[in-house]
Order: C-alpha cells, then sequence, then structure tokens
C-alpha cells in the first residue's frame, strides 16, 4: 500500500492562493496516477485534479478548470495543487490519493477520475476559503 502525505491546506479569504503538496514515502509515483480529491460538508468525494505522473496526462473539475494547476517533481516523488482563484465553495477537506496503472500510463483513457478508483489515500488536509 502506497503510504501518502498531504499538507498545505489553511485558512484563506476568496481570491487568494494555496498550494497543496502530496508526497509518498512507500513508492516512486512513477506508474501511478495521483489525484487530488475533496469533500465539502454533507457532500460526496470529488475528485478535483488527477495526473498521471509518468504519462503526464492530466485531468480537471470543470468547477476548477483555469484556477486548479495540478503538477509533479519526479526527483521530490512530489505532486503538487496550485489553487488560485480560491472561492468559498472550494472548502473542504482536501484528500491526495493515488491509482496503480496496469495499462499504458500514457493513456489518456486510463486516468481515473472517480474517487472510487483510488486504492490508497493520504489524510486530508483543510482548506477553508473565507467570504
Amino acid at each position: 500500500e502506497v503510504q501518502l502525505q498531504a499538507y498545505g491546506g489553511g485558512l484563506v479569504q476568496a481570491g487568494g492562493s494555496l498550494r497543496l503538496t502530496c508526497t509518498a514515502s512507500s513508492v516512486t509515483f512513477d506508474g501511478y496516477a495521483v489525484a487530488w480529491i475533496r469533500q465539502a460538508p454533507g457532500k460526496v468525494h470529488e475528485v478535483v485534479s488527477s495526473i498521471s505522473v509518468s504519462g503526464g496526462n492530466t485531468f480537471y473539475a470543470d468547477s476548477v478548470k483555469g484556477r486548479f494547476t495540478i503538477s509533479s517533481d519526479n526527483a521530490k516523488n512530489t505532486v503538487y495543487l496550485q489553487m488560485n482563484t480560491l472561492k468559498p465553495e472550494d472548502t473542504a477537506v482536501y484528500y491526495c490519493a493515488a491509482y496503480q496503472f496496469f495499462g499504458d500510463p500514457k493513456d489518456p483513457k486510463l486516468l481515473p477520475t472517480f474517487s472510487y478508483e483510488h486504492d490508497s489515500w493520504g489524510q486530508g488536509t483543510l482548506v477553508t476559503v473565507s467570504s
């Protein structure tokens, strides 16, 4: 099982920015997709963004397109989520989660976009956006 650590959440005013960081201590992210999944109070999990670390493909939920950017630093075995122009509705606990590819990581059709597809989850980090 992949051990993930997510951090970087906090309290920010609407319009502000935060950068979330996800690291793995037990495996390298090569051959994995890493997603940022959030859960707002009373709502279901939502995959906001994911990346195939070795394939380079990315996914963004419509709600965050143009505002959030996912990236990876393979040398540091780290995935980031840069969140700009934050809105109160972005308030949630954000988790990073991993999915191990059994096919070609470069195939965009294989990039998972649902939370249940991810086998390993880190602890959440709370993002609170005040209005």
